[in-house]
């Protein structure tokens, strides 16, 4: 037998006890070492979207358990980061390497049970294996890296680039160093606390702004990152803040539809686009991509983990990610500890 946590009602968790998941045909069992909070998450935990009907948690890592029929090469005890998106593997989408957009698609944590218990089943093609060396404790970071990586890749943010992020939570953060390291002269981030703005200097950010004074202070970006969403009026400072012809992408999830001028919009002759997740948009998928880049900085990015909870605290972990006063970047619940 093993835990998982359920979703009561909003900013409700219970941990209760379940039997442990069997791996079917081309799964394998992971137990699950860490699972970070998502930026998604608090929206249901705070009233503001549909609690979801399955167990919780789909930015994760953990070793795998016990190996299903038709796994492939996976062994048990091998650390691996896991792509929580199941697809079909056979429509259109998925060949050209866009599953993001199956028809088919199922999340673990939003639709198929997540992460925030013992162990959890996935398919087999959803697994990337940790480098070696790479220190595990922060590997829970690999799925919004991946959202960064998605979301620069449709910025175009390229050697040479200049880009601006709205918003400086995990995402935003991120996404700094994700620009950075896609070669971009200058990143520009607002950030509404101290512990933020240090964080997004210490990660690349050329410019740290107060989150309305920027539209007065900062020269326009061909390519600007909105990670706010919420009710925020940042699609509007997209808008504001984006250079003539250039790109804007959102990230952030609004809770209502968001206004913005359209003629200053329609004058730029600027673009708008919507990031979903990752997908595969060349050799090698975001999340392996995301995977190299946590390789590669892991001692600038271990400082984001602000916070670290036993399954049984599940509870206490969204109210910590919930409040920033608290100092909180990533929250991460450690179901086995």
């Amino acid at each position: 037998m093993g835990h998982s946590a359920k979703v009561i009602e909003p900013g409700r968790i219970e941990v209760q006890e379940t039997a442990d998941p069997e791996p079917g045909p081309g799964e394998v069992t992971v137990a699950v070492e860490g699972c970070g909070i998502c930026g998604s998450d608090l929206h249901w935990f705070t009233g503001l979207g549909a609690v979801p009907g399955v167990c919780p948690g789909h930015e994760f890592w953990g070793r795998i358990d016990r190996v299903g029929p038709g796994a492939g090469h996976w062994t048990a005890g091998t650390p691996v980061a896991v792509e929580p998106l199941r697809r079909c593997l056979v429509c259109p989408h998925c060949k050209a390497g866009n599953y993001h957009l199956c028809d088919g698609l199922g999340i673990h944590g939003v639709t198929h049970d997540g992460a925030m218990s013992t162990r959890v089943a996935v398919p087999a093609y959803t697994l990337f294996q940790l480098p070696e060396g790479l220190d595990p404790a922060i590997a829970c970071l690999t799925e919004p890296l991946a959202v960064c990586v998605h979301a620069l890749r449709l910025a175009a943010a390229g050697p040479g680039s200049r880009v601006l992020v709205l918003g400086a939570g995990s995402i935003g953060l991120l996404s700094v160093l994700v620009a950075k390291r896609m070669g971009a002269d200058f990143v520009a981030v607002t950030a509404r606390h101290p512990h933020q703005a240090a964080l997004a200097r210490a990660l690349g950010a050329d410019q740290v702004l107060e989150p309305e004074a920027y539209l007065d202070t900062a020269e326009p970006c061909p390519a600007v990152i909105e990670t706010v969403g919420g009710q925020a009026p940042t699609l509007d400072h997209a808008v504001r803040a984006v250079a003539k012809g250039g790109r804007i992408v959102i990230v952030g999830l609004f809770e209502d539809t968001p206004a913005f001028h359209p003629l200053l919009f329609m004058m730029k002759e600027a673009s708008m686009v919507s990031s979903m997740i990752y997908n595969r948009g060349g050799a090698k998928a975001d999340f392996g991509l995301a995977l190299d880049a946590l390789a590669d900085n892991a001692p600038v990015l271990a400082p984001l983990i602000t916070h670290r909870f036993g399954l049984t605290s599940v509870e206490e972990a969204f109210r910590t990610a919930a409040d920033k006063t608290t100092g909180a970047v990533k929250v991460v619940v450690e179901p086995r500890v």
